[in-house]
């Protein structure tokens, strides 16, 4: 029997496991996290100790309560906020890549990447220090005459949170739509101009178009990123940078109370999804369109 005909069988008996291995996988560190959180939700706490008896207070207290909804609410104006002011900064910076040549495209790609590879925390708190009031940002704008003295209006408070966001998550809102500029044909490029078309006739029929399901991942992935930070809010947020991030981290921390916790983390589940799914959806529908 030939080589080949030996080893036809071992692939077909080694391929259902390697299918079961890839699905199992999610499952496990997905599907059965979120099981659980699910499944906590619907329990309570007394003196506490968790009361395994099933109860939707945790949800109506959600609903009812007169802080954590409005809060909620205000988070996600925060992050829509913070991924519309990413992709504002990310396109023009995607697209100027795009338009130089050779290894400098790249270079210049890698060096805006880097900040991924730092510490988050130090990110952090290297971005407070600017913002602070003794900043960098605060002594330019008194040494400028624009305020006559330090402000607090960039730290501290949802401003802070804002820009801090903003600046942490713009590398994530730069990479996908440089690779929907960069697939772009250039020949569609090439014939508009042929055509008689302008720069800015070219860029608003065909560049930008064509460009919109990386737009669209762009916000859809920055807004998710944002939608789940407690760090940051807990880091330059203050008192008056109250998000929902912060109230899920208490509620797991100091509160002790992971039945709500749950409920809460449930309610934050269905936006992310949401959140994706129309990301997937207006990029998928775009681009199925052009």
């Amino acid at each position: 029997m030939s080589s080949a005909g030996l080893g036809r069988p071992i692939a077909i008996r080694w391929s259902p496991l390697v299918t079961a291995l890839a699905f199992a996988l999610p499952v496990v560190f997905v599907l059965a996290p979120l099981a659980i959180f699910l499944v906590y939700s619907f329990f309570s706490v007394d003196q506490g100790q968790i009361v395994y008896a099933p109860t939707l207070a945790n949800y109506l207290r959600f609903f009812t309560d007169p802080v954590f909804l409005p809060v909620f609410w205000r988070t996600i104006v925060l992050c829509l906020s913070v991924a519309a002011i990413s992709i504002l900064l990310a396109y023009p910076t995607a697209y100027f890549l795009t338009t130089l040549h050779g290894r400098w495209r790249y270079a210049l790609l890698m060096l805006l990447m880097v900040p991924l590879l730092m510490s988050y925390v130090i990110k952090i708190y290297a971005i407070r220090s600017i913002l602070g009031l003794n900043g960098f940002l605060n002594k330019a704008l008194v040494g400028l005459g624009i305020i006559a003295e330090p402000s607090t209006l960039f730290v501290f408070n949802m401003n802070a949170i804002l820009l801090t966001l903003t600046l942490l998550l713009i590398p994530f809102a730069i990479l996908p739509i440089f690779l929907a500029l960069e697939r772009i044909p250039q020949v569609l490029l090439r014939a508009s101009d042929d055509l008689g078309a302008s720069s800015l006739q070219t860029f608003l029929r065909i560049t930008l178009p064509l460009s919109l399901p990386g737009v669209a991942s762009a916000a859809s992935f920055v807004f998710v990123l944002a939608i789940g930070d407690f760090l940051t809010p807990q880091m330059v947020g203050g008192i008056s940078g109250f998000t929902f991030g912060r109230i899920l981290y208490s509620q797991f921390g100091t509160a002790f109370n992971w039945p709500f916790g749950a409920a809460l983390s449930v309610a934050l589940a269905v936006v992310v999804i949401v959140a994706i799914l129309l990301g997937e959806r207006f990029g998928r529908n775009r681009g199925a369109s052009l």
